[in-house]
């Protein structure tokens, strides 16, 4: 099994699309990724886990499903660089390779000593961009086999037909 553990704010801050966004609105450039990684979960089958500081949140940890995307907020006296590093150690094991989604020099040298991989921020966004273009031509592709009738009919027929709709004769 994969898995990809995603530094959330880390990411946030590296995308110019969810720069722009976290400048209106934080919550709203953290849904946006969840919202992105979802998608990008269900393309590759990676079970995918987003971590957030508890940044500007008061409390335990919190942790939830959105769009089956795990979301973690960590304790208020813990980082995302050491929930991630806590999570690689626990999730790694024989048939499991963890990825790790940050451009932080730091912690992508902890989780090497883990034994998980790291994917940046600029790696995962062309990643993400790469399967947004495929599914868009898989989609483009469906639509142009779709019949226009249910029932294939010659242009002669379809005429006559539509003359009989229209009653004339």
């Amino acid at each position: 099994m994969d898995i990809l553990i995603v530094d959330g704010y880390n990411i946030i801050g590296a995308w110019p699309e969810l720069i722009e966004l976290k400048k209106k609105d934080l919550a709203s450039a953290r849904d946006r990724l969840i919202e992105i990684i979802a998608d990008y979960q269900g393309y590759t089958g990676y079970k995918v886990i987003i971590v957030f500081d508890a940044y500007e949140v008061k409390g335990i940890e919190k942790r939830y499903q959105n769009h089956k995307v795990e979301v973690i907020f960590t304790k208020v006296e813990e980082t995302a660089d050491e929930r991630i590093e806590k999570l690689a150690s626990e999730l790694s094991g024989i048939k499991t390779q963890i990825y790790v989604a940050t451009s932080d020099y730091t912690e992508q040298w902890a989780i090497f000593g883990q034994g998980a991989l790291r994917l940046s921020a600029r790696e995962l966004l062309i990643e993400v961009q790469a399967i947004d273009r495929k599914i868009d031509k898989k989609v483009k592709i469906t639509r142009e086999k779709v019949p226009s009738t249910k029932i294939p009919l010659s242009a002669e027929v379809a005429e006559i037909f539509e003359k009989w709709r229209r009653g004339i004769k």
